[in-house]
């Protein structure tokens, strides 16, 4: 049994109308609801917030710990030689490729809007119980590490259990890629029954709200970008709503085109900038103190991990503003990325051992995050630290120059709004009025393959896995995406980030419960793996031979295989029944139904003639973009 893969399937796609309806007028509703009124739904958002917080904000702290723990155990147990694909099947992609596929993954709007406004927060206002005082040396450390602890393995473990989960039901147990698919098999119903519907909406509903979150905040730091650049002054929410409009229609047009190939063009060429961003900052910025801080932060952050995972809602009030504005938002924003960046990892994982998919996904993307802030927060750590005096110890005493400084007294208080310090840090450094320019350029960029790639994904989800879409559904998607980030921005100024925190934390709850679910019936699966159950069998088979050849022969035996009565003491799967239904029922080749159908595993023939694999419902091919070419694999833009 050498596994089925979802391309070998006869699967019969189409529009999922019941999810496409119902979503899709909720949405309508809610972005109706937020032009109208929007206070009124930063109110209700925020009381919502508050009330999930105070009740289940630890399942997202349980989360982002126990996805990491149960990655690890997978992938060093016996489950880590099992292939995301068939057997003796080798990966699409060579390793460097693959490996660059996950750091473009990884890039995003987040790292420059978040990149140095996150850690030079954290320097001036640490954690509530952190075991340093903000503006002293330590705290350049520990600032560095809370960053690294939101953006790094954590963040990526709750990605992966999504990919891993997406690639093993597809790529060898051939399911579509739903999240429905996956969890179904823990009560054996289908993607077209109501519960497996539901999964599959709130995953649109949570990635909608997450990636909005991100097109908000990249609209904003735009605008302020064109602001400074063009010397025009703040002008309130009006060019952000602009770029919003003109970057929509580039989207819209890309995904009715099916200019994927240019998505792709665009992310490498993004991509490339990104580096050359960071090495900008790392080259003309502070070099040697970045140098000296990078080990010193990577240090702390193993030492303090286990306190910073421990900040929970039972310390008092600060803690519960502090988590609620960083810790818990982030794993809630996670969260409603993972159907997304999940799906992604999946698609260019195939035929990668699980060992391989867990360490490279959980490692490979955080490290350079983690460095990407380490570099964009240090500078910004730094010119602060450049205009302030210090004691003999290298501690704040005064801001000395705030004229120069970032925080002109020293406090978050002080701090710009958030969309315009990666601007204020970039203007103190040569170069600074073509970076900024430069800046504006790939943040729209990102925009549009963000928005591209996460309406693809919402695409496929409400057309049964379809890896070919209709193109008008995705540019529905995008609409929708950007006019919740509209609603986000009619929240206006601060309440901006505000809003899209409350947004996201509240729709990323029920997503949250369904991880859990996925978790729970990726291991039953595992459990039940052909090259399991064999290794199994393997171990057993060895040691009952073992034993019987020492007690028999002494120092000289030889193995032999012969059969034995099951109820033998060297029977090797005496206590196994390879006929049970767990172990043999998914091994089947299935009609459009989902009905098995005879195959012969030896040629890899049907033995009745098959219908069109992938055949639309009637109905759904009419209209442009009913596939297209490329477009499943166009690569994913993280926040």
């Amino acid at each position: 049994m050498p596994g089925v893969s979802v391309e070998d399937q006869k699967v019969r796609y189409g529009i999922d109308v019941p999810i496409l309806v119902a979503v899709g007028l909720l949405i309508i509703g809610f972005v109706t609801w937020g032009i109208i009124a929007p206070q009124q739904v930063f109110d209700v958002s925020g009381a919502a917030l508050g009330w999930v917080m105070q009740n289940l904000g630890w399942l997202f702290n349980v989360l982002a710990i126990a996805m990491v723990l149960l990655l690890l155990v997978i992938a060093l147990s016996r489950y880590g030689k099992i292939p995301l694909g068939l057997d003796g099947e080798k990966p699409e992609y060579g390793t460097a490729s693959w490996a660059a596929m996950l750091f473009a993954a990884g890039i995003g709007i987040g790292i420059i809007f978040f990149g140095p406004y996150e850690p030079l927060t954290y320097y001036l206002a640490p954690r509530p119980g952190a075991p340093y005082d903000a503006g002293s040396m330590n705290a350049m450390k520990g600032a560095i590490a809370q960053s690294a602890l939101h953006w790094g393995v954590n963040a990526w473990a709750i990605y992966a259990i999504v990919g891993l989960s997406a690639a093993y039901i597809s790529y060898r147990r051939g399911r579509v890629p739903l999240m429905s698919a996956i969890v179904s098999g823990l009560w054996g119903g289908n993607s077209s029954s109501i519960p497996s519907r539901i999964i599959d909406a709130l995953a649109i509903i949570a990635t909608l709200f997450g990636t909005a979150a991100s097109l908000g905040i990249g609209a904003l730091q735009i605008a302020r970008g064109v602001e400074i650049v063009s010397g025009i002054g703040p002008t309130g929410n009006t060019i952000a709503m602009v770029i919003i409009t003109v970057l929509t229609i580039g989207t819209i047009a890309s995904a009715v085109s099916g200019v994927a190939r240019g998505i792709r063009w665009l992310s490498n060429i993004n991509m490339v900038l990104s580096v050359g961003l960071a090495l900008f900052f790392f080259v003309v910025g502070p070099t040697v103190f970045l140098v000296n801080i990078i080990p010193g932060a990577i240090t702390e952050y193993f030492g303090t991990l286990p306190d910073m995972l421990g900040a929970n809602m039972a310390e008092g009030e600060d803690m519960q503003a502090f988590l609620s504005s960083w810790t818990t938002f982030y794993w809630a924003w996670w969260v409603s990325w993972a159907p997304f960046v999940g799906v992604f990892t999946a698609k260019i994982s195939r035929g990668r051992t699980i060992r391989q998919f867990v360490l490279g996904v959980l490692l490979i993307p955080s490290s350079i995050i983690v460095l990407a802030f380490a570099v964009l927060g240090g500078t910004a750590i730094w010119l602060q630290r450049r205009a302030s005096e210090l004691d003999e110890f290298g501690n704040t005493l005064a801001v000395a120059d705030p004229g120069s400084a970032i925080a002109p007294d020293g406090t978050v208080d002080s701090l710009p709004l958030p969309a315009e310090i990666f601007y204020t840090v970039v203007e103190q450094l040569p170069g600074g009025a073509v970076i900024s320019a430069l800046v504006i350029v790939v943040l729209a960029i990102f925009f549009i393959t963000t928005a591209d790639s996460a309406s693809l994904v919402n695409s496929q989800l409400s057309q049964r896995g379809n890896p070919e879409p209709n193109r008008l559904v995705t540019a529905f998607w995008v609409l929708c995406m950007s006019g919740i980030a509209v609603v986000i921005l009619l929240f206006g100024g601060e309440n901006a980030l505000n809003g899209l925190q409350n947004l996201v934390v509240v729709t990323a709850l029920p997503f949250a419960f369904i991880l859990v679910l996925m978790a729970v019936a990726l291991v039953k699966e595992l459990r039940h793996d052909p090259m399991a159950i064999r290794d199994h069998f393997q171990e057993v088979a060895i040691e009952n031979a073992v034993k019987h050849g020492v007690a028999e022969y002494g120092d000289h035996f030889a193995l032999a295989i012969e059969p034995t009565a099951p109820d033998s003491e060297y029977a090797t799967g005496a206590e196994f029944d390879s006929t049970a239904p767990e172990v043999t029922e998914w091994y089947a080749r299935t009609d459009e139904e989902g009905n098995p159908v005879e195959h012969d595993y030896e040629t890899g023939e049907y033995l009745t003639a098959p219908e069109r694999t992938g055949e639309a419902d009637a109905g759904d091919e009419a209209g442009p973009g009913s596939g297209d070419e490329e477009g499943d694999s166009a690569p994913a833009s993280r926040i």
